[in-house]
């Protein structure tokens, strides 16, 4: 059985920071820096190391451990001209812990490693707000699944390719705080579909369908809701801000359904979120397990 990399699900870490690489050696090489990386990580206590690879490098490293439906992030169209960019890379490494001096030792030690086999294309240092909290007030995550099941909803299932792997979207968006802050509190609810306080899913009477909730909960054919496991983090300063959005699954579609549904794609109904929120990036990656990462170090 293969092991997710257990940075995946290290909850409760306050700094976080994201780098995506676009490689300049072949894959094999590109491999072996990674490990190189992430044993110089495990070195560091209280930092966690996750690393992701786009479809073009992975299939090269291990092309026979691809999931069908993997890709590049292409860009997603509303009918009204809403568009989620693609901005898709080769590698992504994203490293978490207590505190943000000892996350950027290691996120500028982890480039110093790579830069033999690929080059900073974006970084993203983020943060942990309040209490989970997304820039907006509002609880982020609440629509997680618990600890204990959350491997089963990121992960990739036994027999198939790449299983225990883990599908992540990795997008960055800004947020428009003074127009969504001026709304009545009652108006700023109906946009997530939610309540400020305690984060309860709205009545039938209030829910909106074009509320956020409305347009990313979304369920099987036989009415199971298909869970996807977020780990998203706040960034920047007065001048612009936002949330980085990291979300993990064990397959791509379920992802692609929920930006498809955001952007409005097939019934015209966009996510009134995205009135108050663009997104500036947006790329896909496969996290792999341990065992093909590194050997099972």
């Amino acid at each position: 059985m293969a092991h997710a990399q257990p940075g995946i699900f290290a909850l409760g870490t306050r700094s976080h920071h994201h780098l995506e690489f676009d490689v300049t050696r072949r894959g094999p090489e590109v491999l072996a820096a990674v490990a190189e990386a992430c044993e110089a990580a495990d070195a560091v206590a209280g930092v966690n190391l996750v690393v992701g690879f786009g479809a073009r490098l992975w299939s090269e490293i291990a092309p026979g451990q691809v999931p069908g439906d993997f890709g590049d992030f292409e860009p997603v169209e509303g009918p009204d001209g809403f568009v989620m960019p693609a901005t898709q890379h080769d590698l992504w490494v994203w490293l978490h812990g207590a505190g943000p001096d000892a996350v950027f030792d290691v996120a500028r030690a982890s480039a110093t490693t790579l830069s033999a086999v690929a080059t900073v294309a974006a970084e993203h240092p983020c943060f942990a707000y309040l209490s989970s909290q997304d820039l907006t007030g509002f609880e982020d995550g609440t629509e997680n699944p618990p600890v204990h099941e959350a491997v089963r909803v990121a992960t990739i299932p036994d027999g198939e390719p790449c299983a225990g792997g883990s599908v992540v979207l990795l997008q960055r968006w800004v947020h428009d705080l003074d127009r969504f802050d001026a709304l009545p509190l009652e108006e700023r609810e109906r946009v997530f579909g939610r309540t400020l306080q305690g984060s309860v899913e709205l009545d039938e009477a209030h829910q909106v369908p074009d509320s956020h909730v409305s347009r990313v909960v979304i369920e099987d054919a036989n009415g199971e809701e298909l869970e996807v496991f977020r780990r998203s983090s706040a960034f920047g300063g007065v001048i612009e801000h936002g949330l980085v959005f990291v979300a993990l699954s064990r397959d791509r579609a379920r992802l692609r359904t929920m930006l498809d549904r955001m952007a409005g794609r097939g019934d015209g109904l966009r996510d009134r979120l995205t009135r108050f929120s663009r997104p500036t990036s947006g790329a896909w990656y496969l996290a792999p397990p341990v065992e093909l990462l590194t050997g099972g170090r």
